[in-house]
């Protein structure tokens, strides 16, 4: 079974994962205005001389990486280890939103960098939000 990837242009296998993924996708673009030529999927980067892939960045038109989201199948947890698997891509792109989900559940925190805090948040922000914390945070640096 497969399933349109709209982001990638083509049909690829309809894995749980690649399912929550693409469910997230249509959620970014449709519901908080993320456009879609803005949302890569799954890229290499490179950290401390390992390769890793990450799901979903989204990124500002300027080619600021906004939002980092790590996607799991429905049927698995999301534990600290899925967020410190995601917090650890995001120390290669600094994103100051990081989102971890299976599809049933999803948590979104915001990071400031100059502070190191983290704050929780209730829903995912708007792509707009998103743009006004990467560059208002990027003043600060």
């Amino acid at each position: 079974m497969t399933i349109f990837d709209p982001i990638r242009k083509k049909c690829v296998a309809a894995t749980p994962e690649e399912q929550v993924r693409q469910g997230l996708v249509r959620y970014l673009h449709t519901h908080r205005g993320a456009p879609m030529s803005l949302i890569m999927l799954e890229r290499s980067l490179k950290i401390n001389n390992m390769h890793r892939r990450y799901d979903v960045v989204v990124y500002s038109s300027e080619g600021t990486p906004l939002l980092l989201a790590e996607c799991k199948a429905s049927g698995v947890a999301l534990t600290n280890r899925v967020f410190e698997q995601a917090a650890i891509y995001n120390l290669a792109l600094r994103t100051p939103y990081l989102l971890i989900t299976n599809g049933a559940q999803t948590y979104c925190c915001r990071i400031d960098f100059g502070t190191g805090g983290i704050a929780f948040l209730d829903e995912i922000p708007r792509y707009d939000e998103m743009k006004h914390a990467a560059f208002g945070a990027s003043q600060n640096m």
